[in-house]
């Protein structure tokens, strides 16, 4: 299936784009165009479609508490002193409200 200059410019219109006619005369569109249509013609009856070729699943870990009650450890690298007596972060106000 052949494309003429006119049928390439008139797509490039459609999909608004800027196509030079040197640029025009260099583009193998034919070729993709077949290798397009052979693609449509290979039968894929019973052939169940894929959301990745690659079908890797992450290795799970069991969920293990490793080192416990480390609250006020993790609380002393605190710059703001203010939520530690309360057991949190306090971190500046970044969002204006009611």
């Amino acid at each position: 299936m052949a494309f003429s200059k006119q049928q390439l410019k008139k797509f490039a219109d459609l999909i608004c784009i800027e196509i030079s006619d040197e640029k025009l005369e260099k583009m193998n569109i034919d070729s993709v165009v077949e290798w397009l249509d052979k693609l449509q013609k290979i039968d894929t009856t019973g052939v169940e479609p894929m959301l990745n070729p690659a079908e890797h699943k992450l290795p799970l870990r069991e969920d293990v508490v490793t080192e416990p009650n480390m609250r006020e450890q993790i609380l002393a690298n605190t710059p703001d002193k203010a939520g530690v007596s309360r057991g949190y972060f306090a971190v500046p106000k970044v969002m204006e409200g009611d």
